[in-house]
């Protein structure tokens, strides 16, 4: 989902065009040491039981709420599959997967891989191209041929040339805007310092919110940290008439989502720990 990255000083909201394009440049935030404070509990709870997709909704592109086409979400061996083996083709059919309780302030973790080949028809971005939405517009309140919930996505990528980075922990914004270094960022995607994995292995992927900060981890290293997202931009006409009126409001919190882009991927271990 990416095009040429550039940080820009706090200006009006600008619509900018739909695409979503691989990223491009690094960001080389610090990370603040308030992003990483413990939360009172730690009281982990799994969101993914290792069974089936209680507790889920899936919503994808041209198919109403809770039709899983194409068997796309699975559950086997105790990891929830993002699978095309039943697609003819990908033509967009862009899907995620929502947890069916919002959240605002709490931790997250996960492990993903990626594997086997990209979908037929997949765009050439999304080879190897997943994420975590983070306080995303409800799956009912999503149109059939909406995109992409707005959203913060913790975008999750795999090398495809051993040697040229593509790192992972990425920070994507559809219909949303952020603050980072204190300046509003309007651009679609920023890279994150993370680095590039190129084979099918785990990875650890935490997210923490606390005090409207969002941190992002990958194998527990912080690799991007922005804060004060709020709705506007890309992606934003494709969303209802009632979610574009938010535009400039301010998101507290949200549903989480995981992404289906045409690139087979697989996630397990999947908690949550709320901050108190």
């Amino acid at each position: 989902m990416m095009k040429t990255i550039k940080v820009v000083g706090l200006i009006s909201i600008l619509f900018l065009g739909l695409g979503c394009k691989e990223t491009k440049e690094k960001s080389t935030e610090a990370i603040p040491e308030t992003a990483t404070e413990k939360p009172v509990s730690e009281e982990w709870t799994s969101i993914f039981n290792g069974k089936n997709l209680e507790g889920w909704h899936v919503k994808i592109k041209g198919h109403e709420l809770d039709d899983n086409y194409n068997n796309t979400f699975r559950v086997e061996d105790g990891v929830m599959k993002v699978s095309y083996d039943q697609y003819d083709e990908f033509n967009n059919t862009f899907g995620h997967i929502f947890y069916k309780t919002p959240y605002s302030d709490y931790k997250l973790r996960l492990e993903y891989r990626f594997v086997g080949e990209q979908a037929k028809g997949g765009q050439a971005w999304g080879t190897k191209n997943s994420g975590i939405m983070l306080h995303c517009q409800s799956p009912e309140s999503m149109t059939v041929d909406q995109n992409f919930p707005v959203s913060l996505e913790f975008q999750l990528l795999g090398g495809l040339e051993e040697g040229i980075a593509r790192p992972s922990g990425n920070l994507c914004t559809p219909g949303t805007h952020v603050i980072m270094d204190g300046e509003l960022i309007t651009e679609h995607c920023i890279n994150s310092t993370s680095d590039t994995f190129y084979g099918e292995e785990w990875i650890a992927a935490e997210v923490v919110i606390s005090n409207d900060t969002i941190t992002q981890f990958i194998n527990g290293k912080p690799v991007i940290t922005y804060s004060h997202p709020t709705i506007g931009g890309q992606h934003l006409d494709g969303a209802s008439e009632a979610i574009q009126a938010k535009d400039g409001e301010h998101l507290t919190s949200g549903y989480i989502s995981l992404q289906s882009e045409s690139h087979p991927i697989e996630f397990r271990n999947i908690e949550i720990l709320e901050f108190k």
